[in-house]
């Protein structure tokens, strides 16, 4: 009985080979004829991939929007690089060296946090910034203005300072008031930096 039980299992045993053998080999044919076929497993957002965006049309009304709100709606619109200048502060003595090391130390470290942005000494008291793109303006303004080197941002007829700060303009005419009823001096005389360029 127990060669016949081995023998019998020896059977099965190849018989399942066999089944597992073929069932490997065969092929899943489908047909070309799909016309039946409905595939419903894309969504809207693979629909939508690779179309541009449909432009957002600014107020037809302008007359209604304050300057500040012009100036918002030209800047959504706006592509390519944005050119702007960052004023360092007023009455501090630098040579050409350290402005030009300043903004060599401000590019490399916005390129660190993949800000497009390059800076160029222009003369004692100014950097020149060229930005890449304007989606960036928000994280320019708020590492330039933790620089203590900084005092404000001109872009066009933008001009951003730390909140509470007066205009570099009221600076200058206080320090050439104080300065001019010492000795009647001219702006110019007044800070040798003012207008070197480098």
């Amino acid at each position: 009985m127990d060669l016949i039980t081995l023998f019998l299992f020896f059977l099965l045993l190849i018989s399942l080979n066999s089944h597992f053998a073929l069932a490997g080999k065969r092929k899943v044919h489908i047909t070309d004829d799909l016309d039946d076929v409905f595939d419903d497993e894309e969504d809207d957002d693979w629909k939508e991939w690779g179309k541009k965006p449909a432009p957002s049309f600014a107020p037809s009304d302008f007359t209604k929007l304050d300057p500040s709100k012009i100036q918002e709606e030209m800047m959504k619109r706006h592509s390519g690089p944005v050119i702007g200048f960052v004023k360092l502060r007023f009455g501090v003595r630098r040579n050409p060296d350290e402005v030009a090391e300043l903004a060599m130390k401000w590019t490399q470290v916005l390129r660190t946090g993949a800000v497009g942005v390059r800076f160029t000494a222009v003369d004692l008291n100014t950097i020149m910034f060229n930005m890449d793109s304007i989606k960036d303006l928000e994280e320019l303004k708020e590492f330039v203005f933790d620089q203590s080197e900084a005092y404000e941002i001109k872009m066009g007829e933008q001009l951003f300072r730390r909140p509470g700060d007066p205009s570099l303009d009221e600076i200058i005419q206080k320090y050439n008031s104080e300065k001019g009823k010492e000795d009647n001096a001219s702006p110019k005389e007044v800070d040798g930096n003012l207008k070197t360029e480098l």
